[in-house]
């Protein structure tokens, strides 16, 4: 696979997730947080295992427990994530969610830097900032006065930066991509669905009116679009997948507008001009300076 298909595929998932942020939004609704996720990642585990161990089978050697690990790890930084971004949604508008997700686009290649202590190209820190720009004006230039639900939702965004990093290096080089989804989804969904069962009520009449947006979280935005980017990841760098990922706000507003009748402002369509180009630098210019023979 090309790293310009992977990328392509990365832009997939993130349209995917941009529409999930209706159907989380409703889903809280009748139904609590942690239920949600634990019953959403169970769902994408479910979708995903058959695959996996067909995986398995064609597979050189047997998974070690190691990787196995490394997997999990995946699945306790997605864990994170998940769960303080639907805790967030809670008290916080679907604009701000939007938004302060997308602070990912940043944290990535910043954690790159500490943690691998390798620098990534050149473009990806203009193309960050870029994206960021967009995303806030794409909220319209201005966030509503903070309340408890945005800074979960910017803790959220520190835990799908490292969701993102860790994805980007484990799957590297690895034969297993479906197998990495389908364990960190069992740890993402035994997880929320062991402290939810202790921690939050939940009726019937909640989980059938939640129901459509349940199979939607479980089946497409968490079974199919996050395996799509295990499989995009193995093709590029995590640093540009931020990049691509984060146009999720982009999809998340054009969605929000369709389904719930929310308008994007005029400095949104601004907003959503930056993030393409950012997109764009971040395709384009290493393949360029590749061929010219630039230093990274």
């Amino acid at each position: 696979m090309t790293r310009i298909q992977a990328n392509l595929i990365l832009l997939l998932t993130a349209a995917i997730w941009g529409a999930a942020f209706v159907s989380q939004n409703l889903a809280m609704k009748s139904m609590g947080p942690l239920w949600f996720v634990g019953i959403r990642f169970m769902i994408g585990f479910l979708v995903v295992l058959p695959f996996a161990l067909r995986e398995d089978r064609k597979s050189a050697k047997p998974l070690s427990l190691k990787t196995g690990l490394t997997f999990g790890l995946c699945g306790v930084a997605l864990l994170a994530g998940a769960v303080t971004q639907q805790i967030g949604m809670l008290t916080t508008t679907v604009t701000n969610a939007s938004f302060l997700t997308g602070l990912y686009v940043i944290i990535v290649p910043v954690l790159s830097v500490l943690i691998l202590r390798k620098l990534p190209h050149w473009v990806i820190w203009p193309a960050a900032a870029l994206a960021l720009t967009g995303i806030f004006y794409l909220s319209g230039g201005e966030l509503s006065r903070l309340v408890v639900g945005d800074f979960w939702i910017i803790l959220c965004a520190l835990c799908f930066g490292m969701q993102v990093l860790l994805v980007g290096i484990f799957v590297s080089g690895s034969d297993r991509p479906l197998g990495l989804s389908a364990i960190q989804f069992l740890v993402t969904g035994a997880g929320a669905l062991v402290v939810a069962a202790f921690v939050e009520p939940i009726t019937w009449e909640g989980l059938k009116e939640a129901a459509p947006h349940i199979l939607y979280s479980g089946v497409v935005s968490s079974g199919i679009a996050y395996t799509l980017q295990v499989v995009g990841q193995r093709w590029t760098t995590a640093p540009q997948a931020a990049i691509f990922l984060a146009s999720e706000s982009l999809f998340g507003a054009f969605f929000g507008a369709l389904f719930l009748h929310e308008r994007i402002p005029p400095l949104g369509y601004f907003g959503c001009a930056l993030i393409f180009i950012a997109m764009l630098l971040v395709e384009f210019v290493p393949e360029f300076t590749k061929k010219r023979g630039v230093v990274r």
